[in-house]
């Protein structure tokens, strides 16, 4: 039987539209107003536009060029490494792992270190080209969006917990190899679940579905030129990380600003200045309630902690400043190294894995034309970041213990 389609060449009535779209501007206000009220009955009015404005100056100056110039020399180190075919070669030693492991073909391991080198969409880039895309099922395609963001930021965000070194010593490149393989832990369940869901949707054996013809000479090294060669690299590597680190800033200032003051409580005294950093301090409230889960699970040395994962959804480069701010609170109110240790550890994983995939699996998975299964991508990935930040948490307590950290 013929399903029923709704015509819709039928003119649309100019009333109805007029009165939906009355409809959703009332909506959209109320909103407006619940969400400012929700801070100005503690915080006062005045106080919570003061706060928003200055905490967003702040996270620009003082987190978002710091950000800024670790994505410049992560991308200069990238471009060189592409450059002179070392991430070539570091896919051919990587290629015989992602069968078992991921259940994908070997050409992905491309796709993770493209993506672990710069951001989510690089994958993207590499799925366009037949070369890549032949030796992939259909099945198998939705499945890359998985991949490439469980790794996306990887390097920046590994570069960013190092920095934590003169606060916490050597251990902290412990820690945050412990992040790293529990991102890996989070790509295999998040991978392995979407392919599962996938197999039901197409024949194992279908090809995948190819677009025309793309030239794409990603990973083929060129020969040394010389000092200028390399160079070149480095200054265009430089220039992407410039880009990231302006595509970072909407995220930060407005994701971050939000999360903080919902995380933050009340400056010493009790009363509200309109300063930086000052909240209402749901996020702890929320984590205290749960903490019996939390613990166990990721072992958060601070309730303040929670804030972010909750923000890695959004964006992996919003979660850092908020990182950063945890770490210092936790170092200055005398919590133990180890501890904090661990936080770094899950922390690493968490904004690895997720890296901001409810703003990117939407599009990533329409580029692939894959818009159908977004839904169950996004249930994949949510369950394989929080498998990433179990891991870590229970590889480092493993490392901990082995060389007393």
């Amino acid at each position: 039987m013929k399903k029923l389609v709704k015509d819709k060449t039928q003119p649309i009535d100019p009333a109805r539209e007029k009165r939906k779209k009355t409809i959703v501007a009332i909506i959209c206000l109320f909103a407006i107003i619940a969400f400012f009220t929700v801070f100005a009955i503690p915080m006062g009015l005045a106080n919570t536009i003061n706060t928003l404005m200055n905490t967003a100056f702040d996270l620009l100056l003082n987190t978002v060029f710091y950000i800024m110039a670790l994505a410049v020399i992560a991308g200069a180190l990238s471009e060189l490494m592409s450059e002179f075919g070392v991430v070539e070669l570091i896919n051919r030693i990587l290629s015989p792992l992602m069968k078992p492991l991921f259940g994908m073909p070997g050409a992905s391991a491309l796709g993770i270190v493209t993506t672990y080198l710069s951001d989510n969409p690089a994958i993207l880039t590499l799925a366009s080209d037949n070369k890549f895309r032949r030796f992939f099922k259909a099945y198998q395609v939705p499945a890359l969006t998985n991949l490439g963001t469980s790794f996306g930021m990887g390097l920046i965000v590994t570069s960013f917990m190092l920095a934590f070194s003169k606060q916490l010593g050597g251990g902290v490149i412990w820690a945050a190899l412990c992040g790293n393989f529990g991102t890996v832990v989070g790509a295999i369940v998040s991978t392995r679940l979407m392919l599962m869901f996938m197999k039901r949707q197409f024949d194992k054996d279908e090809p995948a579905v190819f677009e025309p013809e793309v030239e794409n000479n990603y990973g083929r090294a060129e020969k040394p030129r010389g000092p200028l060669h390399v160079l070149n690299a480095l200054m265009d590597g430089g220039k992407k990380g410039v880009d990231l680190g302006l595509a970072i800033i909407p995220g930060v200032l407005i994701i971050c600003s939000i999360v903080m003051m919902l995380t933050k409580g009340a400056p010493e005294g009790g009363v509200y200045t309109g300063g930086a950093y000052e909240g209402i301090g749901a996020l702890p409230w929320l984590a205290e309630k749960i903490n019996f889960l939390l613990k166990p699970l990721f072992g958060f040395a601070s309730n303040e902690a929670l804030g972010v994962p909750v923000t890695a959804l959004g964006s992996a480069g919003a979660a850092l400043p908020m990182i950063r701010e945890i770490v210092i609170d936790s170092v200055s109110s005398g919590i133990a190294v180890k501890a904090v240790l661990n936080d770094i550890a899950v922390f690493t994983a968490i904004c690895m894995c997720w890296s901001g995939y409810l703003s990117t699996h939407v599009s990533m998975m329409d580029a692939l034309h894959c818009n159908r299964f977004t839904g169950k991508a996004i249930l994949c990935h949510t369950i394989g970041g929080l498998c990433a930040g179990i891991a870590a948490h229970w590889l480092f307590q493993l490392v901990a213990l082995i060389c007393k950290l």
